[in-house]
């Protein structure tokens, strides 16, 4: 986990800037620990301190609200301790005062409910209890802690490659008791450190953090004690065989740990404050010290050989002829003795594993003479210079060799410093590069540490080392700078001069504890491996403080199964035991691919598998046990057992572990249970593979074993394998949550031997569903699936309807299952669809079709999909897994095999019947929110369908196909339907496709290739039409379960099936009421089937999908598909699902005569008349509007018309609905088929001709209900009251009746009128209905109105009264019909009386002249004058 590298490695413990080595605005503090290299123990590198821990100091100047960090603990702590008394807390601001208000509050609510048991139940009690600590959680966050949290970083060099962060309220100290202080408080604790890529620490350590006041508590959460020392290096160089400090090629005399110019120990001066505590002492290097071989019981050796190519070209021992891993000289194989307390198991052998040839060797080519080649090969090539090879030897410790006080001194490391002599120096080849303990040959460099002790000067309450703040800082440090910047000027340097040290702070341990660890390693599940692979070799690599160990490893697989027990022998730890058990170290468990080098399993941050383990931390007197944390493919777990005691109380020694294979295996107490089962492998064959693929076989891996079958000679003649049955018997763990997934493997056949991986999938055998590219195994299952042994079904009586059987089609068999009885005709218990609203792999009583063999998705070897997408699958296996346990005792005989009774796996030609019958819910293509769907159905190579045959302008488009295709089974398997949406210009949109494996349905024992009828009909729309009749299909189903032939009785009225006798009696309580039953022997079969419950004859609803939008619905379509195999014989007649089509009716409506319609207008005699006409027209069909004559001045609200509207239409009798194509737009190329129901529509009208006609009223008839007349206009009402009686007592007449069946209809109807929210009689109409078809019209003509043919019948015309006439046209027979009639006598006696008024008035006016004459008597004055002269008269003329 440290990162490898010549560069040192430090942490640095920074609280906000303080602490932080880049940020020069604060003091410098003690917050960084000394440079050092990691120390590798052959696994992995690790920093330990050896008896002296490193400590870290930082301070800062912090506002104090020591309250509200010690709230937040108290919150912390809630689930595990009594609720807090918050009403002390301080309130600085109001928003601490609102939050305790608030918490307050909610404390109560949860006191007051935790004193009531739970209204809904004791199960209800844990998910109450996790919704109020959410409550509290969010209530605990501290919006206003200002100290920062703090961050521990790891440096390389000058480099932060890695970090860990702290917060602060976890790490406060409060002198308010334990519940204040934060969870991690002076608690030894193990952080990781997280970097980039695989750069990683993990640390143990302990935190406090607090006032400066509160420091004086600090030492009693340490378990050591805590010194302060000056450190300084002392350098030296070998020159001519001595060692000495000139040469030291640019380093000082003197330094720091990281090789930094430094002062000598006489110039180093204390901090401010500091005195001096003892004498300057060489301080060996605890890290350099330790021995890695401490802790493990086997240690592997390795010595890798060189030679050189001489001019010959022959090989010769190279000038370094022994060397380590890293290159580093080393004495020869034979001069290496065995260590004491050590023996060899084995000797030396060379290591012909790997990239190697026979012999060991590896070769490569120097790029310098006396460098090491860059890369080594196996084939020798003539330009080669080096070669080696690597030489191994194994040695063991000797049992008991020895003690706890050797296992001490070897841990501090007292025997390497006696070695290394009392001056403790560490050499190095070079300055920068990593030291070491003992001198070697090479050696030119080496380097000592030099500690001198110091105390404060002044007892302090305060810890001391928190009086570090601003060191280095000594006191006489500015009377040294003016002399040394003196000294500087007159040399002319402008080199800045050495500071004082950073203080060191360490925290000394006087005597480390023996321990040790027990790692049961079990096994790993579902690990995942790297993109470019397909498997791994995994090995567990167990790190323990300073300590680690590797399993074995296992090849080729992804679920191993180690059964390991890895002990950690003699670990020693420091502090306190009670601290161990209280806070264990963690154990820290990392899984690789140990292909040629380890390499981490899955990608960073995400899981990388599940792993099986416990671990133990043993110590004396009792046993402890270590907890942890899971990260990424990293876990750290623990366990916790108990030590067997003796009679006397004391405890008994632990005995070791099995051994098993050459390593120690998990005991039986702790390691899962096994039991022996048995694995049933069916392998049909493989479906799907690319193209490329010569010869497929298959390989099956479950709890290490691994099971190949044949290879398939040609997957294009026949994907299935030549054997496909197979058997495994494994020891698998009896809790389901253990059992290790199943692995499928399928790989190709190449020349020469090469096998490339084609596909992979996982199956998880528990039923958790799948993960990733995952299945799941089938379970135990018996013969007879879900055949019934229940009592047959009682039968029922059947119900005769009106009309003959053989009008009925089967749509109606189709509306009667949708329940919608206006559009069928079927009767109630006649032959019945089962519509299923999804596919029929989703019905759960089926399977999913998959009760003989199952499809599992294979997926490309070591590829894994992006983030948030699906894998995309190669390929498919079909086959089935059963699991059922063995018997453990030998005698007693192992259960029957499953998979005996197979059908042939050769390839089938079959008959493919496609019915297609509607499609809904389809999205909109057009703009105009519709679509122009059209079907294509593909099997293989072949496809159906027509652009042509598109259903126009509709969403839920009704096709009634059926497609016929062959195809081969299981090559042609798959079989698509496609919905297309027409455009006028191709390329057509795709709305959406489902996909039918008709593999699964044919080869499934629900018998699905063919749906059952409930009735057995040998005519009729209802005809049997699978290939085989009910009794050979009953005897193919039972040779398929494996159960004797069926027993027919003579008469066929019984059969006995299985262990049961069924009898025809029991389905059919008498003779069969549908016609073309077939014999009983049939009929009798077809019922027992039924009772097995297998698939019925069906309807079911697909869903579609689009590639371009997946996962996403495009609509549903309903469809059944059937299969014949051709080897079963010719199929029986195909369903007739075509759609109905309309009949071409035409309505002839005569208008007789009205009475009482409502009068609309006055005339000038104020008289209430009406000039009446009469409209009407079907509904949808308002172009066919027509009316009659007017009949003027009714004044009684009668009217004759003798008038014949002529209506056609087309009718769909099955749904009694009128068809109505029509095109909603000028522009549409396509017409819109509505559907309504036929009803004539009459209107009265009152003819007006300066203003619009006044409505009087309506009358609606629906031909398909049509009212009964009445005979009489005054028994015509509006609303019928109930049913009319006859003249016969007891005969009853319909209310209602249809046109179609009676044809023709004459009567009286209301005519009502809508006012105030009622219906009111307006009139009475005499009508004549007559339906006829059009073959009927043709044959029987009649014009509209009274125009010719006027026949059918021949209308007069009305016979009307002399004033109805329009005024208009005759005024003054207007006048006369108008008023004289109505008024003559009235007019008569004013005339009189007018004529004698005026021969009164002439009477006055010649009455005075009269008598005035009278009086005068001018004729007598003219006669007397003339009788005076009368001869004057005589002589002149």
């Amino acid at each position: 986990m440290v990162p490898g590298g010549s560069e040192l490695l430090r942490f640095e413990l920074s609280l906000g800037n303080y602490g932080d080595t880049g940020d020069v605005t604060c003091k410098p503090a003690a917050s960084v620990t000394p440079h050092g290299c990691p120390v590798f123990d052959g696994e992995r590198g690790c920093r330990p301190g050896g008896g002296r821990k490193g400590a870290k100091e930082g301070t800062g100047v912090r506002w104090d609200a020591q309250c509200r960090p010690d709230t937040g603990n108290r919150y912390h702590y809630l689930p595990w301790r009594a609720l807090p008394r918050l009403e002390e807390q301080p309130t600085p601001t109001p928003l601490d005062a609102h939050l305790r208000a608030a918490r307050l509050h909610l404390l109560r609510r949860v006191a007051a409910a935790a004193a009531v048991p739970p209204r809904a139940g004791w199960d209800t009690l844990l998910p109450a209890a996790e919704g109020w600590l959410r409550r509290v959680a969010a209530l605990a966050v501290e919006p206003q802690v200002g100290v920062p949290d703090a961050v521990l970083w790891l440096l390389q060099g000058e480099r932060r490659v890695a970090c860990a962060r702290v917060p602060a309220p976890d790490l406060m100290f409060s002198r308010s008791g334990p519940g204040a202080c934060g969870r991690l408080c002076g608690r030894t604790q193990t952080l990781f450190l997280v970097g980039s890529g695989d750069v990683g620490a993990q640390l143990r350590l302990r935190l406090w953090l607090g006032r400066l006041a509160d420091s004086g508590d600090l030492p009693r959460h340490l378990e050591g004690t805590l010194r302060v020392y000056a450190e300084t290096y002392e350098n030296q160089t070998k020159l001519l065989g001595k060692w000495g400090p000139r040469g030291l090629l640019g380093r000082p005399s003197f330094s720091d740990s990281a090789g930094k110019a430094g002062l000598p120990r006489h110039r180093i001066r204390p901090p401010k404050g500091w005195r001096w505590d003892g004498a300057w002492s060489v301080e060996p290097q605890w890290r350099l010290l330790l021995d890695t071989e401490t802790n493990v019981g086997e240690v592997l050796e390795e010595i890798y050989e060189h030679e050189s190519r001489r001019l010959g070209g022959e090989w010769a021992p190279a000038a370094v002829a022994s060397t380590d891993a890293s290159g580093a000289a080393v004495p020869p194989k034979e001069e290496v003795a065995c260590p004491q307390g050590w023996h060899v198991t084995d000797g030396w052998r060379v290591d012909v594993a790997g990239a190697v040839d026979e012999a060991g060797w590896e070769y490569g080519a120097s790029a310098a003479p006396g460098s090491p080649p860059p890369a080594w090969h196996a084939a020798e090539k003539t330009y080669h210079t080096q070669r080696r090879r690597r030489w191994l030897r194994t040695r063991r410790r000797d049992p008991g060799a020895q003690g706890r006080e050797q296992d001490v001194a070897a841990f501090r490391g007292l025997q390497g410093a006696e070695a290394a002599g009392a001056e403790a120096w560490e050499y190095g080849s070079l300055w920068g590069c990593r030291f070491h303990l003992r001198a070697r040959a090479g050696d030119v460099c080496r380097r000592r540490c030099w500690h001198r002790p110091m105390v404060p000067a002044q007892p302090s309450a305060l810890a001391p080392l928190f009086l570090l703040e601003g060191s280095p800082g000594p006191e006489d440090a500015a009377e040294e700078a003016e002399p040394a910047a003196a000294e500087r000027q007159a040399r002319g340097s402008s080199r800045t001069p050495p500071q004082q040290p950073v203080p060191l702070v360490l925290c000394t341990f006087q005597q480390p504890n023996f321990f040790q660890l027990r790692c049961y390693i079990f096994q790993a599940l579902e690990l995942a491996p790297r993109r470019t692979k397909a498997t791994a070799d995994p090995v567990a690599h167990v790190s323990f403080v300073h300590v680690s160990q590797s399993t074995r490893v296992l090849p080729g697989t992804l679920d191993p199964l180690w059964d390991q027990t890895l002990l950690f022998h003699r670990v020693l730890l420091y502090g306190d035991p009670r601290g161990v058990r209280d806070e264990p170290p963690v154990v820290v468990v990392e899984v690789f691919d140990q292909d040629g080098g380890r390499y981490p399993l899955g990608g960073p941050g995400g899981p990388a598998g599940e792993l099986l383990a416990a671990f133990e931390l043993l110590h004396e007197p009792a046993v402890r046990g270590g907890g942890g944390e899971r990260r990424g493919g990293t876990q750290a777990v623990g366990c916790q057992r108990q030590r067997p005691r003796r009679q006397d109380g004391s405890l008994a020694q632990v005995s070791s572990p099995p051994w098993r294979q050459g390593v120690f295996s998990v005991p039986m107490g702790i390691r899962p249970l096994l039991r022996l089962v048995a694995l049933e492998v069916l392998a049909w064959g493989l479906r799907g593979l690319r193209s490329g693929v010569r010869a497929p076989s298959l390989e099956v891996q479950c709890g290490g074993r691994t099971l190949r079958t044949p290879t398939i000679t040609d997957p294009t003649a026949n994907p299935n394998f030549p054997i496909n049955a197979f058997l495994m018997i494994l020891n698998l763990p009896a809790e389901e949550e253990y059992l290790p997934p199943l692995r499928l493997r399928v790989l190709d056949t190449w020349n020469f031997g090469y096998r490339p991986e084609v596909g992979q999938a996982c199956l998880l055998p528990r039923g958790t569903g799948e993960k990733g590219a995952a299945g799941k195994v089938g379970t135990e299952r018996g013969h007879w699936g879900h055949q019934s042994h229940s009592a047959p079904p009682q039968p029922a009586e059947e119900e005769e309807e009106e009309g003959g059987e053989e009008d009925d089609d089967w749509w109606s068999k189709y509306y009667a299952a949708m329940g919608d009885k206006a559009k069928s005709r079927w009767g109630t218990n006649r032959d019945r669809l089962k519509i299923y609203s999804c596919e029929l792999e989703a019905v759960p009583e089926f399977e999913g079709l998959q009760d003989f063999c199952q499809t599992f998705p294979l997926y490309r070897p070591g590829g894994h999909p992006a983030a948030g997408e699906d894998p995309v699958p190669v390929g498919e296996f079909k086959g089935l897994f059963c699991i059922y346990p063995l018997p453990e005792d030998p005698g007693v005989p192992p259960p029957p095999r499953r998979f005996q009774e197979l059908p042939p796996s050769q390839p089938q030609k079959c008959l493919v019947r496609v019915y297609i019958v509607r499609a809904f819910d389809l999205p909109p293509r057009d703009r105009n929110g519709l679509c122009d769907p059209y079907i294509r159905v593909s099997l293989g190579t072949r496809t159906q369908g027509q652009r042509d045959q598109y259903v126009p302008n509709t969403l839920e488009p009704v096709f009634g196909r059926l497609f016929e295709v062959t195809g081969t089974i299981p090559l042609e398997k798959d079989l698509r339907v496609s919905l297309l949406d027409y455009d006028l210009l191709p390329p057509d949109q795709e709305i959406g496709t489902t996909t039918i494996d008709l593999e699964n349905r044919l080869l499934s024992r629900f018998r699905a290739h063919c749906g059952l009828p409930t009735l057995y009909r040998t005519a009729g729309p209802g005809r049997w039409r699978d290939q085989l009749p009910p009794s050979r299909a009953l005897e193919h189903f039972a040779r398929s379960r494996g159960l004797p032939v069926p027993e027919f009785s003579a008469e066929g009225t019984a059969v006995t099936f299985g262990d049961q006798t069924f009898l025809l009696s029991h389905f059919e309580s008498g003779p069969p009421a549908h016609r073309h039953p077939g014999v009983p022997r049939e009929r009798l079969a077809l019922h027992v089937l039924h009772a097995c419950h297998l698939v019925p004859e069906h309807l079911e609803t697909r869903t579609l999908y689009n590639s371009t939008q997946p996962g996403l619905e495009q609509g549903k379509v309903q469809m059944w598909v059937d299969i014949f195999p051709a080897s079963l014989g010719p199929p029986g007649p195909a369903v007739d699902i075509t759609p109905r089509k309309p009949q071409r009716y035409e309505l002839r409506c005569v208008v007789w005569n009205t009475q009482d319609v409502d009068l609309g207008d006055t005339n000038l005699a104020g008289q209430r008349m009406s000039d009446i006409y009469v409209a009407g027209w079907l509904d949808g069909l308002e172009e066919q509007r027509q009316r009659t004559d007017v009949h003027y001045r009714s004044l009684q609200g009668d009217g004759a018309f003798n008038w014949r509207f002529v209506f056609s239409f087309e009718y769909l009798a099955a749904e009694q609905l009128c068809v109505l194509p029509r095109k909603e737009h000028f522009w549409s190329l396509d017409e819109t088929v509505l559907k309504v129901p036929p009803k004539l529509i009459l209107q009265v009208w009152d003819n007006d001709k300066f203003s619009a006609d006044d409505f009087l009223g309506v009358l609606e008839l629906e031909l398909t209900r049509l009212p009964q007349p009445t005979q009489h206009p005054q028994d015509c009402t509006p609303t019928p009251q109930g049913t009319p009686q006859s003249r016969w007592r007891g005969a009853r007449v319909p209310s209602h009746l249809s046109l179609f069946r009676q044809r023709r209809a004459r009567g009286w109807w209301p005519c009502t009128v809508q006012e105030g929210g009622k219906r009111r009689l307006s009139g009475k109409l005499e009508l004549s209905l007559e339906l006829l078809t059009a073959k009927e019209a043709e044959e029987r003509p009649a014009g509209k109105g009274r125009e010719d043919p006027n026949m059918y019948p021949t209308l007069p015309a009305p016979l009307r009264p002399e004033w109805s006439f329009l005024w208009l046209q005759a005024p003054l027979r207007g006048l006369r019909y108008g008023i004289w009639r109505q008024h003559r006598c009235r007019i008569s006696l004013g005339l009189a009386l007018l004529l004698l008024l005026a021969l009164l008035l002439a009477f006055v006016y010649a009455a005075p002249g009269y008598f005035a004459m009278k009086l005068v008597n001018p004729l007598q004055s003219l006669h007397l004058a003339g009788g005076e002269h009368p001869a004057g008269g005589t002589a002149k003329p």
